[in-house]
């Protein structure tokens, strides 16, 4: 029998096997290892085998990712790089990106910023937990999908919200350092229906450069605003670093690329050539 792994404590796993939800262990898997979003076959309430995955994050241990709904809100004050390392890193893990701008209610100039920077990016959706804006986000929910952001963005809020029950502990707010605190602490996936499921997790509030697989000249090319600027550039080899000659700076200085998105580009791209240094 095939199953979903939703949950992992210790040695002790939560499959759904035909719409039931057991408890098993699992026989001789200590190499492969075993995560939540893991496909596997069972036998006589035992997991024996882990089938084939598309894709595995080992910070925060998931495997099986399809969409990634990133969220942002106007406080904590946003982390544009962060989003910009998450936008990549769905792009390298082959998973579809979606961004959403929580708390809409405390800032409309918040969410219309936003919009300007990624528009064209990513698919976006605002929303609000406090009112029927946040259904909106049901129809991103597609096959296995993780929420990442900041801590104290409201990623609990939304699944609380989106699910019409407590299920996820939602953390305190510090106006005194301006940050979240972190309150999911196991990874678990939430059934919403139709193969589709909502996982909590910790771990997506920073994002290190070394779980982006990839040298700083290839950064360039996961950015989908600039490769339609590419081609104006005079040297095909052109990583966007100067104004001479350069299609995509070009388009910064005519507004039609973000200046945040392209500052954040040069950001990371020295980021991952110091990582790939050592």
């Amino acid at each position: 029998m095939k199953g979903l792994i939703l949950k992992k404590n210790a040695d002790k796993f939560t499959v759904e096997i035909g719409g039931q939800s057991l408890v098993m262990s699992a026989r001789n898997l200590k190499k492969e290892g075993i995560f939540v979003g893991d496909r596997v076959e069972c036998e006589n309430g035992v997991i024996v085998k882990v089938l084939e995955r598309k894709n595995l994050l080992i910070r925060p241990p998931l495997a099986n990712v399809d969409t990634m709904i990133i969220v942002v809100a106007c406080l904590p004050k946003p982390d544009f790089l962060l989003i910009d390392k998450l936008l990549v890193f769905c792009v390298v893990k082959g998973i579809k990106p979606v961004l959403c701008i929580n708390k809409s209610d405390l800032s409309e100039s918040f969410v219309s910023d936003v919009k300007k920077i990624y528009e064209g990016v990513v698919d976006i959706v605002s929303i609000s937990t406090l009112d029927e804006s946040v259904m909106n986000l049901k129809k991103f929910v597609k096959g296995i999908t993780a929420l990442a952001g900041q801590s104290a963005v409201g990623k609990s809020s939304i699944i609380n919200a989106l699910l019409g029950k407590e299920i996820a502990t939602i953390g305190d707010f510090s106006k005194k350092v301006m940050r979240g605190k972190q309150t999911t602490r196991l990874v678990e996936l939430y059934d919403f229906g139709k193969n589709n499921y909502l996982a909590d997790t910790a771990g997506f509030s920073k994002l290190s450069e070394e779980l982006l697989i990839i040298n700083e000249n290839e950064l360039k090319d996961y950015y989908p605003d600039f490769i339609k600027y590419a081609h104006i550039c005079k040297y095909k080899s052109c990583q966007h670093l100067s104004a001479l000659d350069c299609g995509v700076a070009k388009a910064v200085k005519d507004g039609k690329i973000s200046e945040v998105r392209y500052e954040n580009y040069k950001i990371l791209r020295e980021n991952i050539k110091q990582v790939k240094r050592f």
